[in-house]
């Protein structure tokens, strides 16, 4: 059985790897063969040796946009699900919040982030928190509400014959029925944390970030190490993603969704 499951994981990984191998290759061939400038595209080994030569800048601004991406990650996950929750429970919530959310979702960022940033002052990371908050609410909501209302008419009679309030109904019954759901949202939202944090970045405030140095680097020409930047942000967005995978591996295990009642 273990065999199979190392057997089943090398089979899932190994694809992707022997791609992204032979893309790098492909890539380095070209810039090279057809000597590319680097204000076009540079070499991956020019963007590596960027990388190496400026690690701890990289890291450091790494660490700023993760910072804050991880903020509107958090926030933005804890309201949506306490939004989808009151939308599933109030119907007048749920005409109200449902417009909302899509009126979130419609905000471009370009348009949000300057906004932002002349309301709060420029030595804070708040704007930029906030901008992934939003961004990350949308898709949370949605999917928790999907969630949430497919819950086996049953399941729901059951409880209610035992004398469960509604929010117990909600705790016991809906809320794990919709961790599913809520797990596809936040596949979506965690990516989409960092590239909002960093494309918030663009439009002024803390220098600190990836968004920040990527400009910065652009602006004196200094190509490798900008594309040095993206892929930091690259490999910051899936550290996000295969956070999300972990903790929904984590809770995976059997459980009974039918307590007893306190």
């Amino acid at each position: 059985m273990r065999r199979a499951r190392t057997v089943g994981a090398v089979r899932g990984w190994l694809p992707p790897v022997l791609v992204g191998v032979l893309g790098l290759a492909a890539w380095q061939m070209l810039t090279t063969a057809a000597r590319v400038p680097s204000f076009l595209l540079p070499a991956p080994s020019a963007i590596w040796t960027a990388l190496r030569a400026n690690a701890a800048n990289v890291t450091q601004a790494a660490v700023a946009t993760g910072a804050n991406a991880l903020v509107g990650l958090v926030a933005g996950t804890l309201l949506g699900v306490l939004a989808a929750v009151l939308a599933v429970r109030f119907r007048v919530l749920d005409g109200l919040l449902g417009p909302l959310a899509a009126a979130a979702a419609a905000v471009p960022i370009v348009a949000l982030a300057p906004l932002l940033n002349s309301m709060y002052s420029t030595t804070t990371d708040m704007p930029r928190r906030l901008v992934a908050t939003i961004v990350v609410f949308f898709p949370i909501y949605v999917s928790t509400v999907k969630g949430l209302r497919q819950v086996p008419a049953v399941h729901h009679d059951l409880m209610s014959a035992y004398a469960a309030t509604g929010w117990q109904i909600t705790r016991t019954v809906r809320l794990p029925a919709a961790r599913p759901h809520l797990f596809t949202g936040l596949r979506i939202a965690a990516p989409a944390a960092v590239i909002a944090a960093l494309i918030a970045e663009y439009f002024g405030g803390l220098q600190h970030g990836l968004g920040s140095r990527i400009i910065s680097a652009a602006a004196n020409t200094a190509y490798p190490r900008a594309w040095a930047y993206v892929v930091a942000a690259m490999v910051l967005g899936l550290i996000f993603l295969g956070g999300v995978l972990l903790l929904e591996q984590l809770t995976r295990r059997p459980r009974t969704i039918f307590r007893s009642i306190r």
